[in-house]
This record gives C-alpha cells, sequence and structure tokens, in this order.
C-alpha cells in the first residue's frame, strides 16, 4: 500500500502466520513476520535434544481428511507414517485408545463385537433421563466401567473440576469402535514432519522477513503505521487491554526429562486416567520418528515428558480456549470490537478463542489469504 512499507506485518510465527505468509508473499505482497517467542513455530515448535525431536508444547500429530491440506503440508515437509495409537494406564492395568474391542477384551473379557455391544448397552441403561452434566452424558454413551476407569479420573485432572460439575456437552460423543483397531484419528493422512515441525515451519517461512523476541503490542503503533494491514494471531482479549474481562483457557505444564536408556515406556503417548496420579499423560518424543534418526540409526537415548493440565493465569501460555457460555458471550462481545479494526485480520486459535486442529488452522489460513487476495483494498 502506498506510503507504507509492507502490505502485511503478521504477528504470530505459528501455523497460521506462516502459512499466510506464505501465500500473501507468493502472490507479491511485501511480508514481516513477528514473533514475541524467540523461535517460529508456534505451539507446533520441536527442539532437537540428543537427536529426538521433542514437542516443547505437547504432542502434535498432523491428521486430516482434507486432501487439498495434506498437499499443501508436503509441500514444506516430508511426513512418515506415524499412527496415534495411545495407551491408557488405570492403576497398572494398560488398555487400548480409542475404545475398541482390545479395549472392551481387557475390559471385561469380552471376545466378539455383539458381546462387548451388549455390556455397553446393559450399562448405559444406568442414565435413564437427558444427562445433566458431564458424569452422566459419559455414562449414557459408554457405561460405568469405561466411565469409571478411562474417562473419569483424566477428565477431572484435565479441567479441574468433577465430571459431576462439568457441563454434559464437553462429551458429545465418544469414538467407540466395535473392531480391533487402534488409530487414534479417523483421518485419512496422518503422520509426523520428518526433522520436525520447526523445520516445516521454517521452509514455509523461507525467504520471508521474520524477526522473533519482537512483541507486537508492546510496539503496536510504530507496527502499524508501517504496514497497510495487519494479521493478529495472540490473543484476542489481550489485543483489546483485556477492556471486557479476560477470556478464560486451560494451560499445560511440562516436565521433562532425559533419560540415559533406549526405551522408557514403548509408546509415544500413555495417558493416566487414574485421578491420583497428578500428570495427565507421559509423551516419549521418540517414538513420534519410531526411535530413530533421520538416517535410521537407533537413539541411544530418550526423552520424556509429564504433562499437568491447570487453570490458565495471566502470564500462563494459553493452550485451549474454555468453550462454556459464559466465555462464548464475552468472545462475541470482542469480536464486535474486532469488526470495527479496518485494517486487522483476528486468526488461529487464540485470536478466533476457538479450538482448531493444526489442519483446520491451515485451511483456515488458506481461506482468509485468499480472501484477503481477492477482495478489493
Amino acid at each position: 500500500m502506498a506510503g507504507k512499507k509492507y502490505d502485511y506485518i503478521i504477528a504470530g510465527a505459528g501455523l497460521f502466520g506462516a502459512v499466510a505468509a506464505r501465500e500473501l508473499t507468493d502472490s507479491g505482497k511485501s511480508v514481516l513476520v513477528i514473533d514475541r517467542r524467540s523461535h517460529v513455530g508456534g505451539n507446533v515448535y520441536t527442539e532437537k535434544t540428543e537427536g529426538i525431536n521433542v514437542h516443547k508444547y505437547g504432542a502434535h500429530i498432523f491428521h486430516t481428511n482434507d486432501a487439498a491440506v495434506w498437499e499443501y503440508v508436503n509441500r514444506f515437509a516430508r511426513f512418515n507414517r506415524f499412527t496415534n495409537s495411545p495407551v491408557a494406564n488405570y492403576k497398572g492395568e494398560l488398555y487400548s485408545l480409542p475404545f475398541n474391542m482390545y479395549t472392551f477384551n481387557r475390559m471385561w473379557g469380552v471376545v466378539t463385537p455383539e458381546e462387548a455391544r451388549a455390556k455397553i448397552e446393559e450399562q448405559k441403561k444406568e442414565i435413564g433421563h437427558e444427562p445433566r452434566n458431564l458424569e452422566e452424558q459419559a455414562i449414557s454413551l459408554v457405561g460405568r466401567d469405561i466411565y469409571e476407569k478411562l474417562i473419569k479420573g483424566y477428565t477431572e485432572k484435565q479441567w479441574g473440576r468433577d465430571c459431576s460439575q462439568l457441563p454434559a456437552f464437553i462429551i458429545r460423543r465418544l469414538p467407540v469402535r466395535f473392531t480391533y483397531d487402534n488409530n487414534y484419528f479417523n483421518a485419512l493422512f496422518q503422520g509426523i514432519p520428518t526433522g520436525g515441525y520447526t523445520r516445516m515451519v521454517e521452509n514455509m517461512l523461507s525467504g520471508i522477513e521474520t524477526r522473533l523476541d519482537t512483541d507486537y503490542l508492546l510496539n503496536k503503533e510504530e507496527f502499524d503505521k508501517e504496514a497497510g494491514k495487519i494479521i493478529y494471531t495472540g490473543p484476542i482479549d489481550a489485543y483489546f487491554g483485556y477492556s471486557l474481562g479476560y477470556l478464560e483457557y486451560r494451560s499445560v505444564r511440562f516436565e521433562n526429562e532425559l533419560l540415559d536408556i533406549p526405551n522408557y515406556q514403548g509408546n509415544a503417548a500413555v495417558n493416566y486416567t487414574e485421578r491420583e496420579i497428578p500428570w495427565t499423560r507421559i509423551i516419549e518424543h521418540k517414538w513420534f520418528e519410531f526411535g530413530k534418526d533421520e538416517d535410521g540409526n537407533d537413539l541411544p537415548k530418550t526423552v520424556i515428558s509429564k504433562e499437568y493440565s491447570s487453570e490458565w493465569h495471566p502470564g500462563d501460555e494459553p493452550y485451549y480456549p474454555v468453550n462454556d457460555e459464559k466465555n462464548g458471550a464475552l468472545y462475541e462481545d470482542y469480536r464486535k470490537l474486532a469488526d470495527k479494526e479496518a485494517n486487522v485480520i483476528f486468526g488461529g486459535r487464540l485470536g478466533e478463542y476457538k479450538y482448531y486442529d493444526m489442519d483446520q488452522v491451515i485451511a483456515r489460513a488458506l481461506e482468509v489469504s485468499q480472501k484477503l487476495l481477492t477482495t478489493p483494498a
């Protein structure tokens, strides 16, 4: 735009920002990407430790049914064939996830789908009315046994509240398979980018001016003068100085350990579903890439991360929007303010206060970029 140094300044070098930057740059726009962190990638950032790509902000497994999005990410990374098959540990008993015939055999000793279905249907009868909370909703879907061992403790740790105090809509449906299938995601395409997500995002940003350790909100006036438009991917309430109040999030804390052994738990993800164990799950990062480096050599050490779910407080990293009625109403008030910002586009999980999977973030960034490129200024 005339008199402006950049057509677009993008605040945030996560997936939304990186995809938008790539699309706008490839269409001839001048783009600057900034990020308050010291690295690109946002929450999908991976950091190499002893040859292992460690998911620093929690496990990210790419999965999608969108062939166009799959084709898009494969422009920037080669994906392996990783399939997410988590294990649930309840007081030393191990169960396959998602709920499938292996789970039901371990739980009840049943062998056929008919036996498993009959067991669940019998237990579902306990709830003979419209479920009033998450506990009743879960039992009405999968029965008491699965609820008690595999849902209750894990969910209460995730949300910091008893299941009887959580709204039913959080669990509208639960994946139940009457097949011997441990693939967690019902997706056509699935995998992990070889070499880690950081490399993939760096490839997306190749040739694009990027400044790290740079907080847009602390330098807002200066950046606004330099750009025709701003694409903002930070928290929408922070943009407006929390003038209407704080939106709520769940946060996650990680305890990482480098262990001088080749194999800690034999699986990328093990969920701990009893309430008494404080962490929700343990991630063993090397198994996302089959325990080998890029040359196919076995890695002699391992890195594990214990995940602890917590309430979000200002200054914490926000992870999951709390999409209840109260926060939904507050977000709508902020969105009305955002609609008045003629030269600012709000995007991503924080900018739109919406839970997005990675493929949804990319699809949304492509959609927004296309709209910007085809709408007259």
